[in-house]
Formats: structure tokens, C-alpha cells, sequence
């Protein structure tokens, strides 16, 4: 196996260009597991790590420029105010020693169905950079996920960036798992309420993460803005987001369970949303 290191992005693209079989390999918290349980042995690997700009963030009007190798931990202590659905989905993650080394870029890179930012990068209508010797491109999070473990990078491409606009309105993310802590989630749902819109996806509950687009029309419609929130409606909206999913049956959790377990998070995140667009401040779990 060859282990690649540049220094640049620039040769970084190079390298990607010339090796398109490379792995690449920043906080290593996924391809690391792979690695040593066999379940991959690449020709190459291409270390990020050394790639400085691949670690910088920037703040503009247009919203926020994550780079790829921005860990949760940065997530969380420096942009948690803009992007509070992120933070919430990064604090999630692993333990402290996984949140220091992965980053939203290696989550997108793995395209798990189960990865805890999925849910909300599709809900804050987040856009994936990705960069060849070609140039750069921006992909919707919507189109990002093509398949189980599977996205839309060409293999050329490397994830340099992801860009999400200003936050408007209330951001949600709950998942449930295994036990409280360190725990790949059994069902993951994320919201987005504010200026009468609706945004709202789930995760580890079908072949790709996925925006439920039924259950967002029925809640835009239905919502009393600036009224108490009917408890019928709750459960109507939890309902539809568990038809939206195909689940499978696995080690963590059966297809029922992860229905189940969907329509309870979707309307305990809406109860959450409506009270922090109504009351003001932030209500989670």
C-alpha cells in the first residue's frame, strides 16, 4: 500500500488526479475501522491531514464555508451559533477522541446511511464543494448521495469544502441508538422550521439519507404560526415521516422499531422547533 502525502491542495488534486484509486484519509475515524477488520485494503492512501486549507472556515452573508477537514469538536465551540443543527448532530458523534479527529468532510466521504450530519446538511439545504485538477463544483446535498456507502464524486474529486446558507428559523437533530453514548444511530431525523417553510430528513432509515417531502408539505400547511401546536398534529406529522422510510432489519434495531422510533422523534424535534421559534432561545433534548 503507498501512503501519499502532499502538502497542498494543489497537490493533493495532483496526486488524486494521477492515483484515482487513492483512499483519502484526513481523521482516518472511518477508513481507519475498515482498515484494521480487513474490510478494505486500498492500493493507496492519501493523507490530508498536512492540508491546511482543507482545515479553514469562513463567514460571509452567503452563510458559512466549512472545510473538510474542520473536526466536530471546531464545529461545535466555533460556529455552533450559526449552524445549531449541525452542532447538535456533531455532539452526537463518537466520543471526545472521535470528535477531535472526524470531520462533516470524512462523514460525507463515507456516505453511511446511518452518518449523524447527513440529516442536517439535507435540511439547511447544504451544498458539497468537490475539487479535481478540472476545477470545483458544488453539489446539493439533496443529489450527494447516490446509494448505500455510495456518492456522487467523480473519481477524481476530493470533498474540499461544504457550504450552508444563514440560518432561518429553528434547527433540530435527534437520533436514537444502542445505548446513550458512542453509538452508530439506529434512526437519525433532523428539522427545519422558519419563514413558513418546512425542511425535514431522516437517517439510517433507508438505502441513502433522505428528505421526507410529504410530511413537509402536510406540516407547512398545517401549522398555526404563532398558535399553540395541536397534539393531533404532532402525531400526524410523526406518522408520515415513518412512511417515508424503508428500514431494514439489522443488529442495531428491526425495520418496526426504526418506524416507531422515527414518528416519535419527528414529534418530539417539531415540539422543540415550535417552542424555540415561539418562546425564543434553543429547546433540545
Amino acid at each position: 500500500m503507498d501512503f501519499l502525502r502532499p502538502q497542498t491542495l494543489a497537490e493533493a488534486l495532483a496526486l488524486k488526479a494521477e492515483r484515482p484509486d487513492a483512499v483519502p484519509i484526513a481523521g482516518g475515524t472511518d477508513v481507519m475501522v475498515e482498515l484494521n477488520f480487513g474490510h478494505r485494503r486500498p492500493a493507496a492512501l492519501l493523507d490530508l491531514t498536512r492540508v491546511r486549507e482543507l482545515t479553514e472556515s469562513s463567514t460571509s452573508d452567503s452563510g458559512v464555508r466549512l472545510g473538510a477537514g474542520v473536526p466536530y469538536t471546531r464545529v461545535i465551540t466555533e460556529l455552533g451559533d450559526r449552524l445549531p443543527g449541525l452542532a447538535m448532530a456533531s455532539r452526537t458523534v463518537g466520543s471526545p477522541q472521535i470528535r477531535n479527529r472526524g470531520t462533516v468532510g470524512g462523514n460525507l466521504g463515507a456516505a453511511s446511511p446511518a452518518g449523524d450530519t447527513h440529516p442536517v446538511l439535507l435540511v439547511t439545504g447544504a451544498e458539497i464543494e468537490a475539487a479535481s485538477v478540472r476545477g470545483t463544483r458544488r453539489i446539493p446535498a439533496e443529489e450527494f448521495y447516490v446509494g448505500v456507502k455510495r456518492n456522487a464524486l467523480a473519481e477524481d474529486e476530493l470533498i474540499t469544502a461544504v457550504h450552508l446558507p444563514p440560518r432561518s428559523g429553528s434547527q433540530q437533530f435527534a437520533k436514537v441508538g444502542t445505548r446513550n453514548a458512542m453509538v452508530i444511530a439506529v434512526c437519525s431525523f433532523a428539522l427545519a422550521l422558519g419563514e413558513g417553510q418546512v425542511r425535514a430528513a431522516i437517517g439510517s432509515a433507508a438505502p441513502t439519507p433522505r428528505r421526507v417531502p410529504e410530511a413537509e408539505e402536510f406540516l407547512a400547511a398545517e401549522l398555526p404560526w404563532g398558535a399553540p401546536l395541536p397534539d393531533s398534529l404532532k402525531r400526524r406529522f410523526g406518522e408520515l415521516v415513518a412512511a417515508a422510510a424503508q428500514p431494514i432489519d439489522d443488529v442495531r434495531g428491526t425495520a418496526a422499531y426504526r418506524r416507531h422510533a422515527l414518528s416519535v422523534l419527528a414529534r418530539r424535534t417539531l415540539g422543540w422547533a415550535w417552542r424555540e421559534n415561539s418562546e425564543g432561545g434553543q429547546a433540545c433534548a
